[in-house]
């Protein structure tokens, strides 16, 4: 069952998941989450097998994980003291931050685990409970960096701002259909010149999508080489996490192959998607009569 443990996190408020005011979770400060847990243990049907929460995503703090902890620990005892019995099981969720830019640092297993640990076996001895079986979810921890999108370089041009410095706007073939987070969170992603090594200058560049918004940035600010052209690659790295899952046919553009890479062999995993594919869902039916 998920509980929502009123804890506040440093993310995207998209991504802040365990606070009071969330669709998530049955909250335990109001109350609701205990009388959740009433009716499931009333109902024959069903079987309470233990509680869950999840706080959020790229967090890069330990706190709130442990405080997440306690709260749920807290539930358990409770449980106990009513029932006369234990849930078995404990999962606490993910939402360890992982670096997208040279800025970010990722958070550890090794800082996380043993800390969530000490205080899950302290307080478990406080409450007079036995540990349950722990479970976290670190899902983009460990697909996020795996994945790096490789995008040709269409077209340029230069900007004059007001400080009279210059920003340079490169057009990618890709954009906000296959990597959203940017123009939905706010996200940073980095890049790099990927088919040559270049000498040249660098220059305060945006790069940015082929898509009919002016919001599909992809990096709103980011020192390239002044001499990418037209056929270039950018690689952007930690895409692994929430591109393809959340990518879309926005404007009717055909989504990305995937190609694993392993011990310096390539295997196509997923094929490009085409306009054939685009056009399998529409139905070609007589209207009916509408009564």
């Amino acid at each position: 069952m998920r509980l929502t443990p009123g804890v506040e996190v440093h993310t995207h408020e998209f991504i802040s998941t365990a606070h009071e005011d969330v669709k998530f979770g049955f909250s335990i400060a109001s109350g609701s989450a205990n009388d959740a847990i009433d009716k499931c243990m009333n109902e024959s049907s069903l079987e309470l097998a233990g509680i869950h929460c999840h706080i959020g995503s790229q967090i890069f703090e330990v706190d709130g994980f442990i405080t997440a902890a306690q709260r749920l620990l807290e539930v358990l005892a409770s449980f106990k003291n009513k029932y006369g019995k234990e849930l078995a099981e404990l999962n606490i969720g993910g939402g360890y931050g992982i670096a997208y830019t040279r800025d970010e640092v990722a958070i550890s297993p090794e800082l996380v685990i043993p800390a969530v640990a000490k205080i899950i076996k302290s307080e478990c001895q406080r409450l007079k409970i036995s540990i349950p079986k722990i479970s976290i979810e670190p899902g983009r921890a460990i697909v996020g960096p795996t994945t790096t999108t490789i995008y040709e370089v269409g077209t340029s041009k230069d900007v004059t701002l007001e400080d009279g410095s210059i920003r340079r706007y490169i057009s990618v073939d890709g954009g906000m259909s296959d990597n959203i987070r940017p123009a939905l969170y706010g996200a940073t992603y980095s890049a790099y010149l990927a088919n040559r090594t270049s000498t040249a200058n660098i220059i305060k560049t945006r790069v940015v999508g082929k898509h009919c918004e002016s919001g599909d940035v992809l990096i709103s600010n980011i020192d390239l080489p002044d001499d990418i052209k037209s056929g270039d690659l950018l690689a952007t790295p930690a895409t692994g996490a929430y591109g393809r899952s959340m990518a879309s046919n926005y404007n009717h553009i055909p989504r990305p192959a995937v190609v694993s890479v392993q011990k310096g062999s390539a295997k196509l995993i997923l094929r490009r998607e085409n306009e054939q594919d685009l056009l399998n869902l529409d139905v070609d039916q007589a209207p009916r009569q509408l009564s």
